[in-house]
Order: C-alpha cells, then sequence, then structure tokens
C-alpha cells in the first residue's frame, strides 16, 4: 500500500468483515478484487512496514473485465468481475503490429472496458521498427478519426516514447494490452530506473510469455503515476447488456436515435441507422465487425 504522504510502501491486509459484504449466495463472491490498485484507504499500522485497512475510500471510475470462467461451471452467467485498477485518468491500450500481429477485434475490447469506466483511452501501436509494410499507418488513420489518441512507438529506436510521456505527465494511467506487445519494455524505455522484466515471444506459438504476475503501481515523478498489469490472453468487458453495447462505440452515437426501433440491436433489425452507415463508409466495415463480434459474446445472464 502506497502511502502519498511519506511516499512510502506498506504491507497491508484486509479483514474478513470486508469479504463478507461481497458474498452472493453459496458464499461466492461478486468481485474478485474487493481492495485493488489504486483505490483510496485509511489503515491501522501494524508495525514500521505492515497495516491493516479499516476503510475503502468510494471510486470515481475503476476499469474491469469479465473474470476467466471458474472451472467446472454449468451455467453461462457464472462469471465474476475481476478489476484491474481505480481511480485513473487513463487507459493506455499497448498494441503491436506485428509478434503478436495486431488484432484490431482485441484492441477494440479494451477500448470498450475503457468506455464503460469512463476514462480517457489511449492507443499505442509498438513495434513500429517492424512495421516493414507500414501497416500500421491504415488503423493509425482509422482510430484517430473516431475520436482516439494513438500513439506510435518502438523501443528499438525510441520512436514516440517522449510523446507517450507528455500525454500521461501528471496522471494516474494504467498500461493494459494482451501479452507479448512490449508492454514492459516499454515501460523501461520511459523510465529505465523501474527495470520492469521482460521476456521474448514464444518460438512455437508467436503468443506473449506472462512476465507482469500482479497488477502494481509506480510513482515516475511529480503526480505521475503508472500501473502496469499482467498481460492477457482474453479481454471480455463485465456488465453490458446486448442493447447497450453500442453506446461504447463512439462513432455510433450519431445514429442510435435514428434507427426504426430503440431496442434496435444493429445488427439484424430492419430500418438500422447503424447498419446504414456502415454501408455508406460513414463506419467501418472493421469495427462494426467487431461489434457483431463482441455482440455474439455477450452473456444476457451474467452475475451483476
Amino acid at each position: 500500500m502506497f502511502s502519498p504522504a511519506k511516499e512510502k510502501t506498506f504491507r497491508c491486509n484486509l479483514p474478513g468483515k470486508f469479504k463478507k459484504q461481497f458474498e452472493l449466495k453459496k458464499d461466492k463472491q461478486r468481485v474478485l478484487d474487493i481492495v485493488t490498485v489504486g483505490d483510496y484507504v485509511e489503515f491501522n499500522l501494524n508495525d514500521v512496514n505492515t497495516g491493516t485497512i479499516f476503510s475503502v475510500k468510494p471510486r470515481t471510475n475503476y476499469i474491469s473485465r469479465k473474470a476467466p470462467r471458474i472451472k467446472g461451471a454449468s451455467t453461462r452467467g457464472e462469471r465474476l468481475e475481476q478489476i484491474i485498477c481505480a481511480n485513473v485518468e487513463n487507459l493506455v491500450v499497448v498494441a503491436s503490429i506485428t509478434l503478436p500481429k495486431f488484432n484490431n477485434r482485441q484492441l477494440d475490447r479494451f477500448i470498450v472496458c475503457g468506455e464503460t469506466a469512463g476514462v480517457n483511452t489511449i492507443i499505442v501501436m509498438n513495434k513500429s521498427d517492424l512495421d516493414k509494410n507500414r501497416e500500421i499507418l491504415y488503423w493509425e488513420k482509422l482510430y484517430k478519426s473516431i475520436g482516439y489518441e494513438v500513439i506510435t512507438t518502438s523501443t528499438v529506436s525510441g520512436y514516440g516514447i517522449d510523446k507517450l510521456k507528455m500525454h500521461i505527465f501528471g496522471k494516474k494511467s494504467l498500461f493494459w494490452g494482451v501479452s507479448g506487445v512490449g508492454k514492459s519494455s516499454l515501460l523501461n524505455s520511459m523510465y529505465p530506473e523501474l527495470d520492469f522484466k521482460t521476456k521474448e515471444i514464444s518460438n512455437w506459438s508467436s503468443k506473449g510469455k506472462h512476465t507482469t504476475v500482479t497488477s502494481f503501481m509506480e510513482k515516475v515523478g511529480g503526480n505521475t503515476f503508472i500501473i502496469d498489469s499482467p498481460g492477457v490472453r482474453e479481454i471480455e468487458p463485465f456488465g453490458i447488456r446486448k442493447h447497450d453495447l453500442s453506446h461504447y462505440f463512439v462513432e455510433f452515437k450519431d445514429y442510435l436515435n435514428e434507427c426504426k426501433f430503440n431496442t434496435c440491436t444493429h445488427y439484424h433489425e430492419p430500418g438500422c441507422a447503424v447498419v446504414e452507415a456502415v454501408e455508406n463508409d460513414l463506419i467501418s466495415v472493421e469495427r462494426y465487425e467487431s461489434y457483431l463480434n463482441l455482440l455474439d459474446t455477450i452473456e444476457d445472464d451474467i452475475i451483476f
């Protein structure tokens, strides 16, 4: 637990009474993280290095995803919420153009997580030095056109590093992405004193290996804080109903009120203004396909 007043870290425990507040029937918890990185808490000191939390302050926001499915779960709704961090201003989604190959559908899922949390999302296109065919230019143009800040970076050449540091200066930012995109190397390039651990991409699968095993926050100067989180293999936003998903695709918003039916899911209904916008190249096909892919995975019976 980081104490801003003294700029010292204390290892704190959580009393059992907190856990009881989050229990559902059959002793299942609603969320996996009662206290998370970025929370503001009050605690009593047990000794010079440890303490016990007695109060968790209300959050201004938090970023979460569906937790991996519980082994042996028999129904679709047995998915818990995994809270990644709280009280942040920026979600920095790190993607790579190759090794692992850029996947816009994965990126869009991270973006939806940021939109549901109401935080500013910055997209980082890393490993630009490996982009021999300049594929990055297409995706950079697409996401900039719908209003997102896109920063192209390379830890080899140093390109974009200072620009990224400028965008997160004085704020608390979560760095998040799939395994292997170079998140730890990127943070090392920005703040060498932190010395994050890195690993190479798996030769047999071309997928990233996990290096960060738990989320943690570091102060890197002034009021600038970064939260590094473990890379993930899959990402599913938590707590979205099918009829709400379109609100988290920002370019859809101009057309939502023009649909024939106010319950339109923008998939098969007649008179859908979103589909018409896609057909008229006002919404990109790639983003619309991401929307449909995510729509198909939403579980209406999920635990809230």
